[in-house]
């Protein structure tokens, strides 16, 4: 790629993602394109790139399953087209032709199962597009092993010669290490004519899209390619190809991460989501786990085995080891939660600790407060939520159980093991046990009856 292409397109286009395959290799009652890459979709990562591009239309091309993927398209504002027959990919962008009826500038076909490329190479495709008036730009790739891909084959100059498919290719053609991804770029016009003279006598029996370069060579027009790295044009139709597209996007968000100013003791072992948000100094111990909607501000430290979704940590705070932060989770600034600690929808407030065996739900905890261990906000009834409020600077003793709804005024006190079901005053000491009692000589009488009866058998 170059670096002197702005991410802009040069004019109005469309998009047609091709998502009518049954995705039969993926054993899934899901639909293939539904199959989440780092808690997102996979046809979401495609659509989230083309929308930076601010396509006029974008139209997603549906078969077997649509019932289960239209209201997601629905839902993002692109259009559905169906494709009842499956007659290949040439088929499948003639499917979309309707949708675009009267659009008159570039058209991006692309896939959804192939959801990583970059926004900044389909302006690439784009950009050439308008170069030199080729009737169309492909994208082309160089794996480390060329497999099963159709081959691009240039001429010196770099224009295409031919687009072959591997079971249709020579021995020759199969040499080649330039492969097809499939994407492909024209103008509307030239899209849908170019299609429409598009054959289908191939071992497949079916129309392919690359094909429709052949027929612009047929009337003397030439076609241009632009290269990809492969990891962008990786495409997924099994569990094994999902779980490598998805280590690959790891991998880069990890070294995005630390590039960005985070630390990443074991960086392998740190799993993030597609929205993740890490600040500047953060440290991430092994074996933490993002899920959708965490944020993590500087400073923050997430100790080793802590799993964190929906939950905001504030700047200075600690968290783990072995912590889990629920939706709705709140961390301020300089606050910790230690080992086996489980906060949902609850406040810590700055410099509030829970640092061991903790339940915070439906909660919030007031600045420099002290929750010990073994504390639960009882916060379920069986049939309705309620909520806690600890005040600032309180000191709930360990193994004491707050059943909301309750107040724990500022700077108030909670005897350890105590059952909490009433409010208690800022200042107050809070106790609600059963007093002790002690019998001297008791345990020794006890231990002498039973093993008397011990000995009797």
């Amino acid at each position: 790629m170059t670096d002197n292409i702005d991410i802009s397109p040069p004019g109005p286009f469309a998009a047609i993602i091709l998502a009518a395959g049954k995705g039969t290799r993926m054993k899934s009652a899901r639909h293939k394109v539904l199959h989440p890459i780092a808690g997102k979709p996979m046809l979401g990562h495609l659509m989230d790139e083309l929308e930076l591009l601010g396509p006029e239309k974008t139209v997603v091309v549906l078969g077997a399953g649509r019932e289960e993927v239209e209201p997601y398209v629905e839902a993002r504002g692109a259009v559905v087209a169906l494709q009842e027959e499956q007659l290949g990919t040439g088929h499948a962008v003639l499917q979309a032709r309707d949708a675009l009826a009267g659009f008159d500038g570039m058209v991006l076909a692309c896939f959804g199962d192939v959801p990583t490329v970059c926004a900044r190479t389909i302006a690439l495709m784009l950009h050439r597009l308008q170069a030199d008036e080729p009737a169309c730009v492909v994208l082309g790739f160089r794996p480390e092993d060329p497999l099963a891909y159709g081959r691009i084959v240039t001429d010196a100059s770099g224009k295409i010669e031919k687009m072959v498919e591997y079971k249709d290719a020579s021995d020759e053609e199969r040499a080649v290490t330039l492969c097809n991804s499939g994407l492909i770029a024209a103008r509307a016009e030239d899209m849908f004519a170019l299609l429409d003279r598009v054959g289908n006598d191939n071992a497949q029996g079916e129309y392919y899209l690359p094909d429709m370069v052949m027929v612009a060579q047929a009337d003397e027009r030439h076609s241009a390619v632009i290269e990809a790295e492969p990891w962008e044009v990786a495409g997924i139709n099994s569990r094994a190809e999902l779980a490598a597209v998805e280590r690959q996007w790891q991998d880069r968000r990890r070294a995005q991460a630390m590039a960005d100013g985070a630390t990443l003791v074991d960086p392998a072992t740190v799993w993030f989501s597609h929205d993740t948000e890490i600040g500047r100094d953060v440290t991430i111990e092994p074996q933490v786990r993002f899920g959708p909607g965490a944020s993590v501000a500087d400073g923050a430290t997430i100790h080793a085995f802590s799993h964190i979704e929906g939950a905001s940590i504030g700047e200075g705070c600690s968290v783990g080891p072995y912590a889990r932060l629920r939706p709705g989770a709140v961390m301020e600034k300089g606050s910790k939660v230690g080992n086996f600690v489980e906060m949902k929808k609850a406040v810590l407030g700055p410099g509030a600790k829970a640092n061991h065996l903790t339940y915070l739900g439906d909660a919030t905890v007031g600045a420099n407060a002290n929750i010990g261990a073994g504390t639960i906000t009882c916060n379920y009834d069986g049939f309705f939520k309620y909520r806690t409020e600890i005040g600032a600077g309180a000191f709930i003793g360990s193994n004491s159980a707050l059943v909301a709804p309750v107040k724990i005024g500022d700077g108030a006190i909670i005897g350890a093991g105590s059952v909490i079901t009433k409010d208690v005053e800022p200042d107050a000491l809070g106790v609600a046990r059963g007093e002790q009692q002690a019998k001297p000589g008791w345990a020794k009488k006890f231990r002498n009856v039973m093993e008397r009866k011990k000995a009797g058998k």
